[in-house]
């Protein structure tokens, strides 16, 4: 593995190896209110999407520094991640389908890093499917984001 792939996997172990020294070097963590914030940050990529805005959408990921995983590929970033969407699923008023999130379960890892998987469901549009997200969720400047999203997508039959 060369380039900007290794260098991504890189990243993400780098992400993945700090987090036991933050956990303890924190004080308590309030898990369910934790919790509960980074499902409104899911809640409100959901209903983001569902209107078409893919900016608004983009806004639960870390920018610049997404890692994102689909297809069994690295995309490019943030940036590149929203230029996918908007080229894949963008157009038409609708174009995009309705995407649900469910079967959402937290796991925090400290004060600042938390495991989220869940299950999507893309209804409608150019591209119906389903499958599951893998995502590690970073509290950066106080706000919850998706610092590593993993998608496993299969087209539904």
């Amino acid at each position: 593995m060369t380039g900007p792939d290794r260098r991504h996997l890189l990243a993400a172990a780098g992400a993945l190896v700090a987090t036991p020294a933050v956990a303890a070097t924190c004080g308590p963590v309030d898990g369910a209110a934790e919790a509960a914030a980074i499902r409104k940050v899911i809640a409100d990529m959901e209903a983001a999407w569902n209107r078409g805005d893919f900016e608004g959408y983009m806004a639960g990921f870390l920018n610049p520094g997404v890692v994102f995983v689909s297809r069994g590929k690295f995309q490019d970033g943030w940036q590149g991640t929203l230029d996918h969407y908007i080229r894949d699923y963008g157009g038409a008023p609708g174009s995009q389908g309705a995407l649900h999130f469910h079967d959402i379960k937290v796991e925090m890892l400290s004060a600042d890093a938390a495991q989220l998987i869940s299950r999507y469901k893309l209804t409608g549009g150019r591209r119906a499917q389903e499958g599951i997200n893998t995502r590690l969720m970073r509290k950066v400047a106080g706000r919850w984001v998706i610092a590593l999203n993993h998608v496993s997508s299969i087209e539904p039959s």
